[in-house]
């Protein structure tokens, strides 16, 4: 930590903390040469420790310190002192998305719209920079009390996605707008970042993440499996352009989102002018999700229509262009039928006349053979084969499942039968898991249909495990060097990670004053107390946190929390007392 007064490369004289995170302490700065204010985020933790790390993540402030757009926070230097890497930035005065969302909940429509077309166009510029952000959330989005709205963290968020650290309250804080490809295991687009806002813009409407789970595994596979919840069955007055953007952005096929984020942007721009439009049919099969139907290209005209014309006028018109077509063409389909079924006629005469000698043969059963003896029992009959791989676990590897068509079907010579091979049954290899990160892991095996457990295990000194609470410490069964030991389907693995307290939702549970001040000196915590003016909710209840839910609990650090009051009531003026004159 860093105090009052101290300088940093003997030019940023700190002022105060104005943040603190699992990443990173955020301090409010003076410039000394330039004479302005600036926020320093200086980190912290493992990440000072990792080279590969601190490279990137040079490398990748610098780039965005090229940035210029009145929707990016404006990065002035980056730079290390006395091993405190830092980054310094313009100083904004105002408060996260997060913090608006906690305290407001849904927002506006026009409020959404406009937030999010400065988030898309501010995006859409490091984008044609060749910059993708891959870490866009509330915390990440500052917004000025005049409305402008500020995407931070650029730097920070592209050099932690090419490590493999992984913190507690990144991972839970990141995990409610991660793309299903990511989720996967698969690489960053600009298709992710736009996946992320469309999250995003479902929180704004309707006060809340569509995807929620104890842990971020589950999280992360409802990303990957589940639709997201229909938004104007929450609020039947949002308009179904509005909607539309959404299903759009977080499409779970990359290819049925939006190509680039000034798509996105362009369509904000117009959503109120489209309210009359259909609910967005992908075009893609949506993964595991039921099968999607196909929407037709759609002629220029055709839009012209859509947009001038009545939907009772435009079906009206459909039918007509329709009938009248029908009309016109039914004597060519009349001809063509009638040439179809005489040349039908003629073939089947010309075969029977030809080919009378043509035999027909039974499809051998080759079930359990070897793939080599199944191609030499076909090959006698006077078949032709080709061959496709299938998992079993009932057939061992190398040998036939069955035959497409299936054994003792009846097929002329030289017809061509398809022979279905077993890979075996499917599985992983064990590994040893100590060491490694407990979500990558669980998710990795549980997507393989392998059960997995998580279980705590104490540990002589906790504060050892300070950023690595999702660390794993032990497993069962346990890993055996030059032993193969196969992971199937349904098997049960237990993950251990160190037994390490959270903090708890103290808002959600709507925790008193007093209950505070207990949990701060069970835990040797500071408190840090503001209170606000609040005629909704009774007195001394906690309205915010700084410390996020699942965060771990560290002695010594401070808890910044705010308790509602009831509004002072303004005294009369003296004029108005009675008695007086």
């Amino acid at each position: 930590m860093l105090s009052k007064g101290q300088k940093i490369n003997e030019r940023y004289e700190i002022i105060k903390t104005i943040g603190e995170g699992g990443m990173a302490n955020v301090y409010l700065a003076n410039d000394t040469i330039l004479e302005r204010k600036v926020a320093i985020k200086v980190l912290r933790g493992d990440l000072s420790n990792d080279e590969k790390f601190i490279r990137r993540f040079k490398r990748e402030a610098l780039s965005v310190s090229n940035l210029s757009h009145p929707n990016i926070v404006e990065v002035y230097d980056v730079g290390e002192e006395d091993g405190n890497y830092y980054i310094v930035m313009e100083y904004i005065e105002g408060k996260t998305l997060k913090q608006l969302l906690q305290k407001r909940g849904a927002l506006t429509l026009p409020e959404v719209i406009d937030i999010m077309s400065q988030l898309t166009d501010g995006l859409a510029h490091a984008h044609e920079a060749y910059i993708i952000h891959r870490d866009i959330k509330p915390q990440n989005i500052m917004i000025e009390d005049n409305g402008l709205v500020k995407i931070t963290d650029f730097g920070i968020a592209m050099a932690l996605n090419s490590t493999q650290l992984t913190q507690t309250n990144s991972v839970m804080g990141s995990v409610h707008y991660l793309p299903p490809e990511q989720a996967n295991g698969k690489g960053s687009t600009i298709k992710s970042d736009i996946y992320s806002l469309g999250i995003l813009m479902y929180e704004l409407i309707t006060g809340s993440v569509p995807f929620k789970g104890d842990t971020a595994v589950e999280i992360a596979l409802k990303h990957m499996k589940e639709k997201i919840p229909s938004i104007r069955k929450q609020n039947p007055t949002i308009p179904q352009s509005v909607e539309n953007i959404v299903l759009k952005a977080t499409a779970k096929n990359p290819k049925n989102r939006y190509d680039t984020v000034r798509e996105m942007y362009t369509d904000l721009q117009t959503a109120m002018e489209r309210q009359n439009e259909k609910r967005l049919v992908y075009e893609y099969p949506e993964n595991d999700l039921e099968e999607t139907k196909v929407i037709p290209p759609v002629t220029k005209h055709q839009k012209q229509s859509t947009v001038d014309k009545p939907l009772e006028a435009k079906e009206e018109e459909d039918e007509e262009i329709s009938s009248n077509k029908n009309e016109k063409n039914k004597l060519p389909i009349i001809l063509a039928a009638v040439l179809l079924v005489i040349l039908i006629t003629l073939a089947g005469i010309y075969l029977l006349i030809t080919n009378n000698d043509v035999k027909e043969v039974k499809v051998p059963d080759v079930t359990g053979l070897t793939l080599e003896e199944a191609i030499e029992k076909i090959e006698e009959e006077g078949l032709e084969y080709t061959t496709k791989s299938e998992e079993s676990s009932t057939v061992e590897e190398g040998k036939v499942i069955r035959t497409e068509p299936k054994a003792g079907s009846t097929k002329t010579k030289g017809s061509t039968i398809t022979i279905v091979e077993s890979t075996g049954e499917k599985y992983l290899l064990l590994e040893d898991y100590t060491g490694k990160n407990y979500y990558e892991i669980k998710a990795k095996l549980e997507l393989n249909g392998i059960q997995v457990e998580m279980k705590t295990k104490s540990v002589e000194d906790a504060s050892e495990y300070k950023d690595k609470e999702d660390l794993i410490i032990d497993q069962e069964p346990k890993f055996k060097e030059n032993e193969e030991q196969k992971l199937f389907a349904k098997d049960h693995v237990i993950l251990y990670i160190p037994e390490v307290d959270v903090y708890p939702d103290m808002v959600e549970e709507k925790w008193t004053l007093s209950q505070v001040q207990d949990f701060a000196k069970e835990y040797n915590l500071t408190l840090d107390i503001t209170y606000e003016e609040t005629e909704e909710i009774e007195e001394n209840i906690i309205l915010s946190q700084n410390r996020e839910p699942g965060d771990p609990i560290y002695e010594g650090y401070t808890l910044k929390i705010t308790i509602s009051k009831k509004p002072e009531e303004e005294e009369p003026a003296d004029d108005l007392l009675p008695g007086t004159e």
